[in-house]
């Protein structure tokens, strides 16, 4: 019944903001990206072996609706079952953009759909399905500070299991620690973009972009195996592009988490590279 309401949702949404279009076109955004790692909430989702990300995102008209689909497949065997395709819905729009306090919003559901589950050899009663479901919103504020091109921003995420009944909803597993993939995450986010001198011949100026976040679980636990609620992550990157033809872009990145809970990620520090390519349309 629920998945029939919020599908239901999503097409009253779409079907909104399509009718609102004028003279707006399609735009996105085709995306593939290689990780070396795949760190997901904080958790190393692939155990350190690298992963292929394609993805889609569709601009529905410049009505601030979007669609967007996101793979998320290791390079190794072994990790069948927790290949995940991400479908979002979001609304994306500002206000007051010319103020000091401008605030640039981001809404979203998103389900997240594990195709090769539900998993086998599950403690009876409980259903192998790990798919699941998110709602969250996004805040910047990108003239808020003195420093231009210095951004804050806030993440409130409310993450559920698609099927109450499952492995990952369940709060009582036999040998593992109590826990449900239900709860709240808080994600704390400063960029700043410093405009530099081009690396390639071709290209004049060109952005790096410098990211941090820090995340505080109230819960929240993907695997549905328990974690604690307190500051568990905080990750650090640098990023750039490089315009390889007319809407081509080559981004490759670099990435530091500091785990601060061993709940969510009890090896250690992680480190990892990203090289993405993109063409918008």
């Amino acid at each position: 019944m629920g998945k029939r309401v919020l599908v239901a949702m999503v097409i009253l949404l779409a079907a909104g903001g399509l009718a609102q279009a004028q003279d707006g076109d399609l735009h996105g955004v085709l995306d593939m990206t290689y990780q070396s790692k795949y760190l997901w909430r904080g958790i190393d989702v692939y155990g350190d072996k690298s992963a292929f990300q394609p993805s889609l995102m569709l601009d529905l008209y410049g009505t601030g609706l979007g669609l967007s689909a996101e793979g998320h497949r290791a390079n190794s065997s072994g990790f069948e079952t927790t290949e995940r395709w991400d479908f979002t819905l979001f609304y994306k729009n500002a206000i007051c953009p010319d103020e000091a306090i401008a605030t640039q919003y981001m809404v979203w559901w998103r389900y997240f759909y594990h195709p090769d589950a539900p998993l086998d050899g599950i403690p009876a009663g409980l259903s192998g399905d790990v798919d699941l479901q998110e709602m969250a919103a996004l805040l910047s504020w990108p003239n808020i500070l003195a420093v231009e091109g210095l951004v804050p921003s806030y993440v409130l995420v409310k993450l559920w299991p698609a099927e109450s009944g499952s492995f990952v909803g369940s709060q009582n597993i036999p040998g593992l620690t109590a826990g449900t993939a239900s709860g709240f995450a808080h994600i704390f986010m400063l960029d700043y973009g410093i405009p530099i001198e081009g690396l390639l011949p071709e290209t004049p100026e060109q952005v790096l972009r410098l990211h941090s976040e820090a995340v505080f679980n109230d819960g929240v636990d993907p695997r549905g195996i328990g974690v604690d609620h307190d500051w568990t992550n905080a990750v650090f990157g640098i990023a750039t592009d490089f315009e390889l033809a007319e809407n081509v872009l080559l981004t490759p990145g670099l990435y530091y988490q500091v785990t601060m809970d061993k709940s969510i990620n009890p090896d250690k520090d992680e480190t990892w590279v990203t090289l993405g390519m993109s063409y918008s349309f």
